[in-house]
């Protein structure tokens, strides 16, 4: 796929010649009539074409490239968003959140968005279970959503979703099943609960483009465990975040869509079968698992 090119200077003749295309790039970009196009679209060309300079990028290579975006374009449909995968095992994800997610107060960490995220999900009440009919181990999360300054936010509407015990989203069965997803509300104390699965690690698809780029390149296309939220509230910055298991092994191996934050790792307790559920729940001789995680939300604009 690449060439090897060792640095070697290049002649100010030549470096004239590359410079001369930059600058008749940036200046097609005079007359963009929105300052803010006009300055990502001038910032965008200067980095690419130092990228292009800094490698020596090859023909051959830049030829591999436009086919790597075009497969990547072909396999995107309404299930599958290959470039969000593309964007999250670069850290260009990551990199936006941070951007645009500052810390603020104490406020809960944002995280990666990811691929999988679905409108429209079923409503559940508090205390109820989004698991549907997919398999694992059953778990309680519950918390409350308070501000910065610790008050209660009620009425909070909380998405959360996540795969199954063996790795898989709703969206990726073809039967257009609906499990392993729901939102819910905070009641007046901003307090919530429901039941769902103890999340486990799984491969991102890895099937496609973004897979055999990481395959190239040695890296595991594998996620740490995690359970996703989005929290949206009046007069709060929207919170994309998710949970990750204490213990799990991949977070030592680590994350592929860098995702992790020391914040975000929670215990999750396995309790014993016939242990009592919080709500009364009858389980039989099964196990399962609890977890709190408390969310602050951040004042929106902050």
């Amino acid at each position: 796929m690449t060439e090897n090119h060792e640095p070697t200077p290049v002649p100010a003749e030549q470096a004239a010649v590359e410079d001369r295309v930059v600058e008749d790039v940036l200046a097609s970009f005079d007359g963009t009539p929105d300052p803010r196009l006009k300055q990502v679209m001038r910032s965008l060309t200067r980095h690419l074409h130092a990228f292009i300079r800094d490698v020596r990028l090859t023909e051959r290579e830049w030829n591999t490239a436009i086919e790597f975006l075009t497969a990547v374009g072909d396999i995107t449909d309404d299930e599958r968003q290959e470039f969000v995968l593309l964007s999250d095992v670069l850290g260009a994800s990551m990199q936006t959140i941070a951007v645009n997610n500052r810390s603020y107060a104490g406020a809960t960490e944002a995280t990666v968005f990811g691929p999988f995220f679905v409108e429209d999900s079923p409503e559940i009440p508090l205390g109820g279970d989004l698991a549907g009919s997919a398999p694992g181990q059953p778990c309680w999360v519950e918390g409350t959503v308070i501000d910065t300054e610790g008050a209660p936010v009620p009425g909070a509407r909380i998405e959360v979703w996540e795969c199954d015990e063996d790795g898989f989203y709703d969206v990726q069965h073809s039967d257009g099943r609906v499990a392993g997803r729901a939102h819910l509300h905070s009641d007046a104390d901003g307090r919530y609960r429901f039941w769902g699965l103890t999340p486990v690690p799984y491969p991102i698809p890895h099937d496609g483009p973004v897979g055999r780029m990481l395959d190239a390149a040695g890296r595991s296309p594998v996620r740490a465990a995690h359970l996703h939220f989005m929290v949206t509230a009046a007069g709060r910055r929207t919170l994309v975040t998710h949970i990750f298991v204490e213990g799990d092994p991949q977070l030592a191996i680590g994350d592929c869509v860098f995702g992790v934050k020391d914040s975000l790792v929670k215990r999750f307790e396995q309790q014993d079968p016939g242990t009592p559920t919080p709500d009364g729940r009858e389980l039989g001789d099964r196990t399962w698992a609890r977890c709190r995680f408390d969310v602050v939300l951040a004042p929106a604009g902050s």
